[in-house]
């Protein structure tokens, strides 16, 4: 048997290739008329891609947020959305595939204890990945089709439990949007035009008036990704291969000193203790005069 939470054409390929008559067996709530769980409030915006890191800052202020997940389509997006999320004071950390194996397991691990609130990863990256009490599930980037964004959104409002969803459209992914949401049946057709300071946002998420984009420092209070230890697991990203300062080889005192006593030592250009060498005269070359003495005689 072979259960998966979403079914791909990899799987399925996978499933034809190395099974015998294989059935397709999903499990589904029949009270529910849809795919998505309804305890899951959705809220879907069109917005600028430029005001995007603003609005996820304030959305993460938002009444009794808990841990969130935030979906990228690239690796490059998410490393530099978690890594502007924790300048403004969030803790925050990174899981895609230009990251080692013991980094993606240190942030895992970090999120799961609460030491960090944010995980900011990749849809590649994020699969497999089960996490409870996830309270928001925010897609920074639209998802590329339905099954996508069920992926994403099942995250949260697990086990009876509340959750929300929130995706951001951008201008030129209008089109897929529409697509996804024809697919899935939803109300959200035409997504609502949202900037950071729209009312809306405010009000529908209980954001407090007066927030802006920095966390204060009073809110500050998890210890983020420096709390959890990184482990040595070998690294299978764009860092294979590198070595960390610690494990390069060091130079003993007893030869740093002695190249620091020679190095230092001043070499004196006329010296009368150690006069220069005197160049080696050469003997002066003798001619063959044989024929000119034959001649005489």
């Amino acid at each position: 048997m072979l259960f998966s939470a979403t079914m791909p054409g990899q799987i399925v390929a996978l499933a034809r290739r190395y099974m015998t008559q294989p059935t397709h067996i999903r499990a589904t709530d029949p009270t529910s008329d849809s795919s998505i769980v309804d305890a899951i409030e959705q809220h879907v915006w069109r917005c600028h891609q430029m005001d995007k890191p603003e609005l996820v800052a304030r959305v993460l202020q938002a009444e009794g947020r808990g841990l969130t997940m935030i979906f990228c389509r690239t690796k490059r997006v998410a490393g530099n959305l978690a890594e502007d999320l924790a300048n403004r004071g969030f803790a925050s950390a990174a899981v895609h595939g230009d990251l080692g194996q013991g980094a993606r397991e240190q942030a895992l691990r970090a999120f799961r204890s609460g030491k960090v609130d944010v995980l900011v990863a990749t849809d590649v990256a994020a699969r497999g990945i089960d996490v409870a009490d996830v309270t928001h599930v925010i897609n920074y980037e639209c998802p590329d089709d339905e099954k996508t964004y069920l992926h994403r959104v099942g995250r949260t409002g697990r086990a009876g439990a509340s959750g929300v969803a929130i995706t951001l459209v951008d201008w030129q992914d209008i089109n897929r949007w529409q697509m996804i949401n024809r697919m899935l049946g939803m109300a959200f057709n035409d997504p609502i035009e949202t900037y950071s300071s729209s009312d809306h946002v405010y009000i529908g998420l209980g954001i407090p008036a007066g927030t802006t984009g920095e966390l204060p420092g009073s809110a500050r209070t998890r210890e983020g990704l420096a709390g959890e230890k990184l482990e040595d697991l070998g690294e299978t990203g764009a860092n294979k291969g590198r070595r960390s300062n610690s494990s390069r080889p060091q130079t003993s005192k007893s030869s740093a000193a002695k190249k620091s006593s020679s190095s230092s030592k001043p070499v004196a250009a006329n010296s009368s203790s150690a006069p220069a060498a005197k160049p080696k005269e050469r003997a002066p070359r003798q001619r063959n005069r044989t024929r000119s003495s034959q001649k005489d005689a």
